[in-house]
């Protein structure tokens, strides 16, 4: 009696797994939208011109917004290429390497002898 109890117990779990798997009343899903229209939309950044010339041997980019140079960007021939940036917006240009991060690590002399 307690063998066919224990039988019984498997299959109806056993049915039970299997009734869970059944899928329900499923909807078909709604059709993808297509994309938007990136072309009509007018972009709220004003453009950047960008001038190039060679001045000895060293090739100059210059970068504008509104007429305003923000940027130069300096190529050497045989250098890695340097910026000189306009922060403020004063025409007061800073130099910026390529690989410059901006971090600058203390160096305290803490004894010598």
């Amino acid at each position: 009696m307690q063998r066919q109890t224990c039988i019984a117990a498997l299959l109806l779990t056993l049915a039970t797994g299997v009734w869970a798997q059944q899928p329900q009343k499923l909807e078909p899903l709604p059709d993808v939208p297509p994309p938007p229209n990136t072309l009509d939309v007018e972009s709220k950044e004003p453009p950047v011109v960008v001038t190039t010339r060679k001045k000895g041997e060293d090739t100059i980019e210059e970068y504008r917004v509104n007429g305003q140079l923000y940027m130069i960007k300096v190529i050497p021939p045989e250098a890695p290429p340097y910026y000189l940036v306009d922060p403020d917006g004063q025409g007061q240009f800073v130099r910026k390497d390529a690989h410059d991060s901006g971090l600058r690590v203390p160096m305290w002399l803490i004894k010598s002898w």
